[in-house]
C-alpha cells in the first residue's frame, strides 16, 4: 500500500524530524482521540513518547496514519480488516509479483483487491496504469529468473 488517493489533498508533510499530535492531528485530518484509539488497534503505530508521556510521531507515522485513515474512511474496511490489510501491506511488491506469477501459470490466486499501486487497487487503475503495472512486474520476474 503506497499513497492512498485522498492523500492529494491532505496538506503537504512539513520538512520535520518530530510532529505533535495535534500537528498530526491536522495533518492526517484525524482528531487526536481518534489517533490514541488507532495506536492502540495498529501494532505498527508507535509514537515516541517523552516528558509527561506527551506523544512525537515521525513523518513514517504520519504516513502509516494517512494509509490507515484510506483504509477506514475511504475504503470502507472495519478496523480488524484494515489491521490485517496493513499487516500484509509489508512488501506490496512482492503482491503484485505473486499475482503476476499466479497469472502467468498457476491461475490466479489473488483478487484484484490485494493488488496495490499508489494507494489504487487494480480495479480502480486506468488500462495504462495496470499495463504499466504488469510491465514493471514482468521486467522484476525476469531479474529472478
Amino acid at each position: 500500500m503506497l499513497e492512498p488517493s485522498h492523500n492529494a489533498e491532505l496538506p503537504e508533510i512539513p520538512a520535520k524530524r518530530y510532529f505533535t499530535i495535534g500537528e498530526v492531528s491536522e495533518l492526517c485530518e484525524v482528531k487526536p482521540h481518534v489517533l490514541r484509539y488507532w495506536e492502540q488497534e495498529f501494532s505498527q503505530l508507535k509514537p515516541v513518547k517523552r516528558r509527561g508521556n506527551r506523544r512525537y510521531y515521525q513523518r513514517q507515522d504520519v504516513i502509516l496514519i494517512r494509509q490507515i485513515r484510506t483504509l477506514l474512511y475511504e475504503q470502507g474496511f472495519t478496523i480488524g480488516g484494515a489491521r490485517q490489510r496493513m499487516a500484509g501491506a509489508a512488501n506490496p511488491l512482492l503482491d503484485e509479483l505473486s499475482v503476476k506469477a499466479d497469472s502467468a501459470g498457476r491461475g490466479v490466486h489473488a483478487t484484484s483487491s490485494v493488488v496495490m499501486l499508489n494507494g489504487q487497487t487494480a480495479a480502480q487503475m486506468s488500462g495504462q496504469q495496470l499495463r504499466e503495472m504488469i510491465e514493471e512486474v514482468e521486467e522484476a520476474l525476469q531479474h529472478l529468473s
